[in-house]
């Protein structure tokens, strides 16, 4: 596919095949691709761990629980501003209501809500769970470059007929997740990702969020 298709189809996939396995090779390939993302005099800051056995049923189980049980954990960077203000608010909430519309879920119904929220931590029943990490003294610039790493595995997956689901809801549970993982003390949890093939027919891989017009966020200086 053309790039352009790839970057516009993309969006957060939350209801996969869990029957149908990704093969070590295509992960690789995947990976191997991504990791020609550019990097600030080419350090490649990531690190990736890919569970898909054992490993991300206790991870699942683990998080789940907390989650559950109210513990909402403590992530170790901030994701979303400290304060929320305009624009930024207004368009997180219409992605909640438009997601939690589109299920049937009304805000005040916690059951439900909560229901839905724990799929994160099934992995919405991807067969493969990425955890990506990066060493803590590690400064913004290498963050930035984390970015257009992880953009490069979501549409790389899409080539191979994939989609993904980046997940920074395992963040605040990293104390539970980093030791499954085996990851050294001097590694921080970025965020973690469902990868695999969408159930094409689930209502909730139906929904799309809007994106502004480049004439609104683009400033033509000389003009």
């Amino acid at each position: 596919m053309k790039v352009s298709e790839a970057i516009e189809g993309r969006q957060s996939t939350r209801a996969f095949d869990a029957e149908r396995p990704v093969p070590r090779e295509t992960l690789l390939r995947i990976l191997s691709v991504a990791g020609r993302a550019p990097s600030g005099s080419n350090i490649q800051p990531w690190h990736v761990y890919v569970v898909t056995g054992p490993t991300k049923a206790q991870i699942t189980r683990r998080c789940s629980e907390r989650y559950l049980a109210g513990d909402e954990g403590d992530a170790e960077y901030h994701y979303y501003p400290r304060e929320w203000r305009e624009p930024y608010i207004g368009r997180r909430r219409q992605t909640g209501f438009g997601l939690y519309g589109l299920l049937g879920i009304e805000k005040k119904d916690t059951q439900a809500v909560q229901a839905y929220r724990v799929r994160n931590y099934q992995f919405f029943d991807a067969p493969v769970g990425l955890f990506f990490t990066i060493d803590r003294d590690m400064e913004l610039g290498s963050w930035i470059d984390y970015g257009m790493f992880l953009q490069s595995v979501m549409l790389g997956a899409r080539e191979q007929g994939l989609e993904t689901c980046a997940q920074q809801a395992f963040c605040p549970y990293h104390e539970s997740v980093m030791p499954l993982l085996g990851a050294p003390e001097g590694e921080m949890l970025v965020c973690g990702m469902s990868l695999g093939y969408a159930q094409r027919d689930a209502l909730i891989n139906t929904y799309r969020t809007d994106r502004i017009e480049a004439e609104a966020f683009t400033t033509f200086v000389d003009e």
